[in-house]
């Protein structure tokens, strides 16, 4: 960390510094209005990507985290989703009603749901991952291996501060 970021974009008021103000760090500093804007425009052009395949993000999100896990609950995908409980019940309807999923009670405990990808859902993630990766690989173009891996690193730090779940 640099001393011109240190000393003015995190001052620690709880050790004497003042807090400065969003004019003297500036949007182009302001890391939360640049993450935004990132994922605003990922977003954006994810959507229209998908349109193509008659997909929203947000069945494209529950189909990539289950294609990659064996089972999960309501619960557990809507916050890997980073969506609401509401709208992932919803979208699972329309994932269910698709054949793209299926929803089973859990044998242990039959008030649990456990959501599975089934091969119609997985076949139809995988037409969607070369355009989500093509969308990755452009948003980092012109950055290398390692500074790749240290953004990767930061964000993680990051969720560790801010996160409200284990996952």
């Amino acid at each position: 960390m640099t001393d011109r970021f240190a000393g003015t974009v995190l001052r620690r008021p709880d050790q004497g510094d003042t807090r400065p103000t969003l004019g003297e760090i500036g949007l182009s500093q302001f890391a939360p209005y640049l993450m935004n804007r990132v994922m605003a425009r990922w977003n954006a052009n994810m959507s229209d990507a998908l349109k193509a395949h008659d997909m929203t993000t947000t069945k494209m999100r529950a189909l990539a985290i289950l294609s990659i896990s064996s089972t999960l609950t309501i619960n557990e995908l809507s916050v890997y989703a980073v969506t609401e409980q509401s709208t992932m019940s919803r979208t699972l309807d329309a994932l269910e009603e698709q054949g793209y999923i299926r929803r089973q009670p859990r044998a242990e405990d039959m008030r649990v749901r456990d959501i599975a990808i089934t091969e119609d859902g997985r076949a139809v993630f995988d037409a969607v991952w070369p355009t989500m990766y093509a969308l990755l690989t452009q948003m980092f173009e012109g950055v290398d291996g390692d500074e790749y891996v240290a953004f990767v690193a930061t964000l993680h730090k990051i969720l560790r501060n801010i996160r409200k779940h284990d996952i």
